[in-house]
């Protein structure tokens, strides 16, 4: 057996030695900048803008005082990231901590948002400190979620992709309503790493220090920590003191990158995976060449940005940093050993009602009849609240109906598509966006957005559900020589969501006229539906729910796995491809209508889960109404609660949901 480990573990191995790949990187990185630092100041000059800049000269200004901090600022917060990540690998025994992947990132920048906008006075005691209190809450959090699988590696993931979510729409939310206030502070949160001082690079180089000066102290406790826990206490291991003390350093060198840069994703988990594969396997190692290859990654991606800054346009370095990272992370991901976690949301651990489906059709028709009226004839105005009728309803009705109707279809989409995923795959978390498949249909519609402006419904249609059905394509790719581990799945959803976040952000950074509206829409807005809209994604909904049961005969075989399925007289590869299909489909019909993020097609087929409808037609109708009258609900609930301001329908079921899963992970029924 440990033969074989060894074998499979030199197979993964990456041919170069870290030294070597740190340096050929770092020989890139400096051939870069000297020739663009050669344009603005002649090399024999630099030594004497250095030594004694002249003050009337504005090339050794901006080589002094912005070019040369930047550069500095480069290495030392890819170091500080890099670092943390491999305290928090270590840690935790999870190859895929990280900053991001924990919430730390998403927590620092929430709480300086919300200082920002209600409490500015804490900010003139230093943001470091703020952003310090929300990585920690973040990270409190997400332990918190996964402590009753006891820090299992897949319920860490699980629950800082369902932060980052939540963090991520509390922030849209307050963006809609303060974007004036928070846009520079969203520009520099994306991690843009432009300097016109040394203040940052003052601020860094002495937590580095420190931090790196404590890692080295608990170089042997964390060591021992990758033996069993019994073992290592054996060994004279206080495992409680060590575990906060390293999480607690951790999270401070994350966040005080976070309050200096902003936030910049994947690097704290490429750098320490990529020395690791490289040949850097005993910890000590990893401590010393994570922060060196992570500064020169860092460095070597700005030189690339500002290269393009000056053939198109400004992007931030840490939203370029996740761009670049995810096609990478996706190499890296086949090359990372196998976690022994499962998510465990079988219907065997939950509690089952035994009712017969008519009559939970029935009452699930009832309650979505009385949802559409509720947004149909209830609503808040500048009177209060007030009930439609006669003329007044005949006058809202074209505004409130195409609104309700495209909610109803979007809902019971993703909760179709769910379901789909879930049998397929065997997985219980996947889910169009847990699994990134809304974010590739929504990456497929910017891409058409990008070749023309006029395209129909139909096209953006297509072009959704291409996008998503390449994703599923990869996931699946990706799934097959894992047996669809949820590791690898949730962590595909955390790539291609961080990846797409910081996509937008580089759209929206070229002032392209055309992002106002996609930054509306991945919101998850129905403002502009209209009633040819809604009638047409009705008729999606119809049409794909019958070609659904149609397929009823495979999603009740598949599950039960490829052999079974092929004594059956049932082709998996091919099933699985249609159903795959069909599944992405339906998520761009419904990401159309309420953005990329919802947690309705977890949600929805969760809940049938937990009533007890495990057959593939019960499931699929019971999903189907709850995701309908969850994301009536949540429309009803966007347009009503703040009038007259309004909050986008993804928006509010992001939130709904979020809190919906925080519940059942604290109760230890949806972690891994």
């Amino acid at each position: 057996m440990d033969e074989r480990i060894a074998m499979r573990s030199a197979k993964h191995r990456l041919s170069m030695h870290p030294a070597w790949l740190t340096g050929v990187l770092a020989c890139v990185a400096l051939a870069l900048s000297i020739h663009r630092l050669d344009v603005l100041l002649p090399a024999r000059l630099w030594w004497q803008a250095i030594v004694s800049p002249n003050a009337s000269d504005i090339r050794e200004i901006v080589f002094c005082a912005s070019d040369l901090p930047r550069l500095a600022v480069c290495l030392l917060a890819g170091a500080q990231l890099s670092l943390a990540g491999a305290i928090f690998q270590q840690v935790l025994r999870n190859p895929l901590a990280e900053p991001t992947t924990l919430g730390v990132s998403a927590g620092a920048s929430l709480s300086l948002s919300l200082a920002t906008l209600f409490a500015p006075r804490l900010l003139f005691g230093g943001q470091e400190w703020i952003a310090l209190t929300g990585a920690t809450l973040g990270m409190l959090i997400v332990v918190a979620l996964a402590w009753r699988r006891r820090l299992a590696p897949v319920a860490l993931i699980l629950g800082g992709l369902i932060l980052n979510f939540y963090c991520g729409s509390i922030n849209a939310v307050l963006a809609l309503f303060h974007h004036d206030d928070l846009q520079s502070l969203f520009i520099w949160g994306a991690g843009a790493l432009n300097q016109n001082n040394w203040d940052a690079p003052q601020a860094l180089l002495p937590r580095l220090a420190v931090g790196g000066a404590l890692a080295a102290l608990l170089v042997r406790p964390l060591t021992m920590m990758s033996l069993a826990d019994d073992n290592a206490r054996g060994l004279g291991v206080s495992l409680r003191f060590v575990r906060i003390g390293a999480l607690a350093l951790a999270v401070f060198l994350a966040a005080s990158v976070v309050a200096s840069v902003g936030v910049i994703g994947f690097l704290g988990v490429l750098a320490p995976t990529i020395v690791r594969l490289t040949g850097a396997r005993r910890f000590r190692d990893r401590l010393i060449w994570a922060p060196l290859f992570g500064g020169v990654l860092l460095w070597l991606t700005d030189e690339a940005v500002r290269w393009l800054s000056a053939v198109w346009t400004s992007v931030p370095t840490g939203a370029a940093m996740s761009v670049l990272g995810a096609p990478l992370l996706f190499w890296l991901l086949p090359r990372l050993p196998a976690l022994p976690d499962t998510v465990d949301m079988s219907s065997h651990a939950m509690h089952r009602t035994r009712l017969r489906l008519p009559a939970w059709i029935a009452l699930g028709m009832l309650a979505l009849t009385a949802a559409v009226a509720l947004g149909l004839l209830l609503g808040a105005s500048a009177n209060g609240w007030q009930w439609a009728h006669g003329a007044t309803f005949d006058a809202l009705l074209p505004w409130r109906g195409p609104r309700v109707f495209a909610a109803l279809a979007a809902g019971a989409l993703l909760s179709l598509a769910g379901v789909i995923m879930q049998r397929v795959t065997g997985n219980a978390m996947a889910s169009p966006e847990v699994l990134g498949v809304s974010a590739g249909a929504s990456l497929g519609l910017i891409a058409l957005l990008f070749v023309t402006s006029s395209a129909g419904h139909f096209l953006q249609s297509v072009a959704a559900g291409a996008g998503g059905f390449a994703t599923l394509l990869a996931m699946l790719a990706l799934g097959r020589k894992h047996a669809f581990a949820p590791d690898r799945m949730l962590l595909v959803g955390v790539t291609l969501g961080t990846a797409l976040s910081a996509l937008v952000t580089v759209l929206l950074a070229s002032g392209d006229p055309r992002m106002d509206s996609l930054l509306a829409w991945m919101a998850g807005s129905t403002y502009n539906v209209t009633a040819h809209d809604a009638a047409m994604s009705c008729v999606a909904l119809i049409v794909l729910g019958a070609v659904a049961a149609i397929f009823m005969r495979w999603l009740e075989i598949l599950p039960l796995g490829e052999s079974i399925a092929t004594s059956l007289g049932v082709n998996a590869r091919v099933s699985r491809f249609a159903l795959l299909l069909l599944a992405a489909l339906m998520t761009g019909v419904a990401t159309l209508l309420v953005g990329p993020f919802s947690f309705i097609g977890l949600m929805a087929p969760h809940l049938a889960r937990m009533l007890g409808f495990r057959r593939a037609a019960a499931q699929l109708v019971v999903s189907a109404l709850l995701g309908a009258w969850i994301m009536v609900l949540a429309d009803w609930l966007g347009r009503n609660a703040m009038f007259p301001f309004q909050i986008p329908v993804g928006l509010v079921a992001t939130l709904l949901g979020g809190l919906y899963f925080m519940w059942l992970m604290v109760r230890g029924k949806a972690a891994a």
